[in-house]
């Protein structure tokens, strides 16, 4: 049985070793929190305002303002800053904090595409910082759809 890294890097098109060279450079001091801060700002207003209601439903649960810092703190946290996310909010458990939700290819997809055009507009992150970030979300979106789709596998629902 193939393990969700490896459907997530067989899906997303990125080797895990390319989604994890993010850890080759301490992103946020080489960034900076602002940076952070501005590209889930960015990142969000996308979302928010995205033109399909089914994706934007999504989010329907959440503040703005919420989903931004939930955001920030943790990518400040996975690339090399302090332990934000988990100080407010325990252990990140990226599959299982994302289970309510449908985590879907077509989600995903439309999830990058917001973030790569986040990332595309962020002023302060250099083009190597940007490619190894875009291949850790592209990574880890996949990540939560296989998490998906095993959480339906064990309930019995379709894929």
């Amino acid at each position: 049985m193939q393990s969700l890294q490896e459907k997530a890097s067989e899906w997303s098109g990125v080797a895990t070793s390319e989604a994890f060279a993010i850890d080759d450079t301490n992103l946020f001091e080489k960034l900076g929190l602002q940076s952070f801060i501005d590209l889930s700002t960015d990142f969000y207003t996308r979302v928010y305002q995205d033109e399909e209601e089914w994706f934007r439903s999504i989010f329907a649960n959440s503040t703005k303002e919420d989903a931004i810092r939930n955001q920030y703190e943790f990518f400040v946290q996975r690339m090399g800053g302090p332990p934000l996310y988990s100080q407010r909010k325990g252990h990140p458990a990226l599959i299982g904090r994302h289970r309510p939700f449908p985590v879907t290819h077509q989600a995903a997809e439309r999830w990058l595409n917001h973030m790569q055009q986040a990332l595309e507009n962020a002023q302060n992150i250099d083009a190597d910082s940007k490619l190894k970030m875009m291949n850790f979300f592209r990574h880890t979106a996949f990540f939560l759809v296989a998490g998906n789709e095993l959480k339906n596998q064990t309930k019995g629902v379709a894929p």
